[in-house]
């Protein structure tokens, strides 16, 4: 059985998965502690899927270490799924059937206690504010209600740990903001977060971040610690052509990288490098400069620079 440090409600060491030839998971080692909001983010084809997935109990690793709740997650996956609940990506439970219907549906597989069940499911009604919906069918429901209707079936058996597979793909802001102020409340009520998320705004809100890409985490921390690990100095600027302005800020010497968000750039730069460098290098070469500025990192900024320090991110 793998040693748990105290405090911590997940480990994971050494944790590999293989699909053909494809490396999923390719040594993670991961901790989360009890009542943190975690959140593991990366693109499409990290791993976070297949990650989540070997926590729940639905996967099972080729190599590594895992235990959720003190439970061995390897040797006996079945012990693990009474204390956890799992929201897919896509929505799974029962578009015939009613929000009350689909909820009493998965508290009776979980076991719960009758005497238990209405207390819990008026809670739940409350917190996620669908109490006029009951009896609406769930494939009526809009995106963030299904939502809503997913996480009171994954927390009607008050599980320690949630797991959150990217929840608020594809539902409106609005929808996403309400998702996460529900999330907000639920480590006073005892429950462990793991959620995983494309977006770094939902990273932001998190606790602590893993930052996923190729099967493997980059680097982990708070949002705040991870910004500190920039270093040097960031510039906003603002240029036509980009592709031009691009081309000239990546040939000074003081310049590590340059990133396209939008109609802007982000010019990561060693902390010696003075703004009038650059706007002096942009002019020179013909380039409108409408905005040179410092400014502070982001998550995205970060996220960056780990992938290019991994050589997962070249050009």
């Amino acid at each position: 059985m793998l040693a748990v440090e105290s405090g911590n409600l997940i480990e994971v060491r050494g944790l590999r998965k293989t699909f053909g030839d494809v490396a999923a998971l390719d040594g993670v080692h991961l901790q989360v502690r009890k009542g943190e909001v975690f959140g593991l983010v990366g693109p499409d084809g990290a791993g976070k899927t297949t990650l989540i997935r070997i926590l729940c109990g639905l996967v099972r690793p080729d190599e590594g270490e895992v235990a959720v709740a003190g439970r061995d997650v390897v040797s006996s996956p079945e012990s693990v799924k009474p204390h956890t609940g799992y929201l897919a990506q896509t929505f799974a439970l029962y578009g015939d059937l009613t929000v009350q219907e689909n909820v009493a549906f998965c508290a009776q597989v979980y076991g719960v206690a009758r005497d238990t069940y209405a207390e819990r499911v008026d809670h739940l009604l409350r917190i996620t504010r669908l109490g006029p919906f009951v009896d609406r069918l769930a494939e009526h429901l809009s995106g963030g209600m299904k939502q809503k209707l997913g996480l009171m079936c994954a927390l009607i058996h008050r599980p320690e740990v949630l797991f959150l597979d990217e929840p608020s793909t594809g539902v409106d802001p609005a929808s996403r903001r309400d998702f996460w102020r529900l999330l907000y409340g639920l480590p006073a009520e005892g429950v462990t977060i793991l959620v995983s998320t494309p977006y770094m705004d939902e990273a932001e809100r998190c606790d602590r971040v893993a930052l996923m890409q190729s099967g493997r985490i980059l680097t982990c921390g708070t949002p705040a610690e991870l910004k500190t690990q920039m270093g040097g100095r960031l510039f906003n600027v603002v240029a036509t052509p980009q592709a031009e302005a691009r081309r000239v800020l990546e040939k000074l010497p003081d310049v590590r990288f340059v990133t396209v968000f939008g109609d802007r750039l982000h010019v990561a730069a060693e902390q010696t490098a003075p703004r009038e460098v650059l706007v002096s290098a942009l002019e020179r070469a013909g380039v409108r400069v409408a905005v040179v500025e410092p400014i502070e990192p982001g998550l995205e900024d970060v996220f960056t620079q780990a992938m290019r320090e991994e050589g997962a991110l070249v050009g």
